[in-house]
């Protein structure tokens, strides 16, 4: 039972489907309208959970990858940054593309999907649960389901009638977000202007996205009225005499909260519902996907009957840590954009102005780190190896716990991608071909645990995977359903491998079904 209609409840139970779980969704509208962009930027991780989605080849072809990111200072261009240009291998490292574009892809999918029932107009009005499930009232209904999935949003039920707090703040500063059509000179472009001379002392921000549209984010002082307030004049500023129109306006405040706990008992929270952060940086949405995808093959492994009990307490573990680091980012991002008290704002004033000619100061000015996928290196389902490394950046040592790398594959002679191969089991890459059978056996021991087992010479002709994970000759990479490194095992060992598996499974290290005592191991799950 998932509440809330949103990317996030959407995207769970497209995922929870791969398992061959059914859901029922249920959304306290009447139908989903569109609102404007909201969320635009989609990282190309987050990309890899929408294909198994089935919605990212859609988004990647009708999104804008922008490819430039500008940062200005009054009338002074600080510094550009510049990302890969996209050559349509895997997914760009970021496109533009509004939330109610990509719900509407989701919803075509979740309608086409017979394992999902999708009810508007069924407000979650309470709950309760025993050791067999939830009873869940929705609208005229009441639902029974095995656990309760809150993704319904910043102001969420789920999260209210569960007891679970929400702690943080907001900031009184408000953003004036607008989307015009145009055609503005900058395509494919991010441009971060601080303290322009038609904004004094707050910052803009411009976005482009597809159809024409660009998304403009003005700070603006508490108690602003865009009713009141020469839009037309600000937008000018943007777009000089080119023509535009006005397709959408809103006024935001922005906060930053996580939740106290992301479960409890049968019921966990997931997106907004789970976290709120300023948007600098594109980690709300992003890291709700990032949710999404974190609890739904917990999920889908706990109802094959394969997840050990602390396969579910991990989710919390891990996500919630995730959240908290996501925090602290944002959080430092809107401590420099806005000061709050002015000891900050003169150290503000102070870098960017000697940015202008210091490339040292320009290392000073945080205009939002953009997000990246979590690090699980001090999960409980990590089997550990050597020395942890340090934060979570553009270098990704293919250690337990960090995603892993992606690149080009050969299956049964069709060329794909690594991470195409991911889904509703854990993938082993083993590095000498004759392992391959043993890996199988290793794996066919956990009973309920799908496991597929793939010899890097057999799907890596040209070494670039073997490259990418820092193979050795014998090494075996146990890789988890989400795309993250479960365990790197430097030397093939049946028994370490079947550990590593039950440990990423939730189980302790003894509670494994040998295939005699269960009668075979399950065809449904093919290892």
């Amino acid at each position: 039972m998932i509440a809330g209609a949103g990317p996030v409840g959407l995207v769970t139970a497209l995922l929870l489907a791969r398992w061959g779980v059914p859901t029922l969704v249920a959304d306290a509208r009447e139908r989903r309208a569109g609102t404007g962009s909201r969320a635009i930027c989609f990282q190309g991780d987050v990309l890899d959970v929408l294909e198994r989605a089935g919605c990212a080849r859609e988004m990647v072809a009708e999104g804008v990858t922008w490819t430039t990111g500008r940062t200005y200072y009054r009338e002074h261009e600080l510094f550009t940054v510049s990302f890969p240009g996209y050559r349509g291998e895997g997914h760009p490292p970021w496109i533009n593309i509004s939330q109610d574009r990509v719900e509407e892809l989701l919803r075509a999918r979740a309608a086409a999907e017979p394992l999902i029932d999708l009810r508007y107009d069924h407000p979650v009005t309470g709950y309760r649960e025993d050791a067999t499930g939830v009873q869940v009232v929705a609208g005229d209904s009441v639902i029974h389901g095995s656990h309760l999935v809150g993704a319904d949003g910043g102001r969420s039920t789920v999260r209210d009638l569960a007891g679970i707090g929400f702690p943080g703040r907001s900031f009184d500063d408000r953003f004036l977000i607008c989307d015009i059509r145009a055609d503005l000179p900058f395509p494919s472009e991010r441009r971060f202007y601080f303290d322009p001379p038609w904004n004094p002392g707050r910052q803009v921000l411009v976005h482009h996205c597809p159809g024409s549209v660009w998304r403009i984010d003005w700070q603006v002082p508490a108690g602003f009225d865009p009713a009141k307030a020469d839009v037309h004049a600000m937008i000018r500023r943007i777009t000089g005499d080119l023509p535009y129109e006005i397709v959408w306006l809103s006024v935001y405040r922005f906060q930053e909260r996580v939740a106290a706990a992301f479960r409890r008992g049968r019921v966990f929270l997931a997106g907004d519902a789970a976290h709120l952060y300023a948007p600098f940086g594109a980690r709300g949405l992003n890291s709700g996907v990032q949710d999404a995808e974190n609890l739904a093959w917990k999920l889908g492994l706990t109802r094959t009957g394969g997840a050990g009990g602390a396969l579910l307490d991990a989710y919390e573990a891990e996500r919630r840590a995730a959240a908290l680091v996501n925090l602290k980012v944002t959080g430092d991002t809107m401590e420099f954009l806005v000061p709050q008290n002015e000891e900050r704002r003169a150290w503000r004033r102070s870098v960017l102005s000697r940015a202008v000619r210091d490339p040292g100061a320009r290392r000073l000015i945080d205009s939002g780190r953009l997000a990246e996928p979590y690090w699980y290196t001090g999960s409980p389902l990590t089997t550990p190896a050597g020395e942890v490394p340090g934060e979570p950046g553009a270098d990704r040592p293919p250690v337990p716990g960090v995603i892993c790398p992606d690149g080009p594959a050969v299956v049964d002679g069709e060329r794909t991608r690594l991470r195409r191969l991911f889904g509703p089991a854990f993938t082993v890459l083993v590095a000498r071909g004759d392992r391959a059978g043993a890996a199988r056996q290793a794996a066919g021991h956990l009973s309920g645990v799908p496991a597929r087992v793939y010899a890097l010479p057999d799907i890596d002709p040209g070494g670039v995977l073997s490259a990418a994970l820092r193979a050795s000759p014998d090494s075996v990479h146990l890789v988890r359903p989400d795309g993250h490194l479960a365990a790197v095992l430097p030397e093939f060992s049946a028994p370490a491998l079947e550990a590593a598996l039950a440990r990423a499974a939730g189980r302790p290290g003894g509670d494994v079904a040998r295939m005699g005592e269960h009668g075979g191991h399950d065809a449904q799950h093919p290892a």
